[in-house]
């Protein structure tokens, strides 16, 4: 009777994507901590590389921020509602300021401004980063233009990056407050005072640190994270849109620690 042949063992295999997983992982890293030290570097905000930096905070921000303030002040007011109109149903109208802030202030508008700024910046900036490196000859990849190109292109896109997020989280959660406000106490004076006790209530020392610093890390995830890919990622032939949904992937899981590590400083 002839026996069948034995099934080929996976584990070189999965060894191999780990491995692969694991080292590009750390050229993300190494090539993030160069990209930082180049921006606390005074010698990259020159006169020569001002332009283009100012060019990259200007098409990161200025477009976004009308749309992104205005879409989230419609789903502040939509969500601030529900949770008043639920709070005041089961006698719990004293916690509805508070509630509204953790959940929307504090955890759902950085997370949400990150990944606007993902999708309609960093991801394709990276993507044409890509396309720099497969050009011919590749620019990115002659020695002699590689601290040019790095200072030229791809830290103006690091830093446009990270600072729309800031920005956005700014404006956005400072909107929100004032809708909460308008939503439970309209236009009248009279709960200025309390209002501002409940959130500073909220906003103690600990939870303030934690969210700087939710808020920081995301933005540079956001600015790092497709740039870093983009540069020592391997030269494939896939498509733009392939390359983007494998950097938005990553992302995904970077944004999703950050937020596991946040919830857990604040709530355990």
């Amino acid at each position: 009777m002839t026996s069948l042949p034995a099934a080929p063992p996976s584990t070189p295999t999965l060894t191999g994507t780990v491995h692969r997983s694991l080292l590009g992982w750390w050229r993300v890293t190494h090539f993030g901590a160069a990209l930082l030290a180049l921006a606390l570097s005074p010698a990259s905000y020159t006169r020569r590389y001002r332009p283009a930096l100012a060019r990259h905070l200007y098409l990161d921000t200025a477009p976004n921020l009308v749309w992104f303030t205005l879409l989230s002040a419609f789903i502040s007011l939509v969500l601030i509602r529900i949770v008043v109109v639920t709070a005041q149903s089961y006698g719990l109208s004293a916690f509805a300021i508070q509630m509204v802030v953790r959940v929307l202030v504090l955890e759902l508008i950085p997370t949400t401004a990150a990944l606007f700024v993902a999708l309609r910046c960093t991801i394709p900036r990276g993507a044409q980063l890509a396309e720099m490196r497969r050009a011919t000859p590749p620019p990115l990849e002659d020695p002699a233009r590689r601290s040019e190109v790095l200072l030229e292109e791809v830290l103006p896109r690091v830093v446009g990056g990270i600072f729309a997020v800031w920005l956005l989280v700014a404006v956005s959660g400072v909107v929100a407050l004032v809708v909460a406000y308008l939503v439970v106490y309209g236009f009248a004076a009279g709960g200025f005072g309390v209002y501002t006790r409940t959130v500073g209530q909220v906003f103690s020392p600990e939870v303030t640190l934690i969210f700087m610093l939710k808020t920081f890390f995301l933005s540079l995830s956001i600015g790092i994270v497709p740039m870093a890919w983009a540069w020592s990622g391997p030269r494939t032939q896939a498509s733009a849109t392939a390359r983007e949904l494998q950097v938005l992937v990553r992302l995904f899981v970077v944004i999703l620690l950050i937020e596991v590590a946040s919830l857990m400083g604040n709530y355990a």
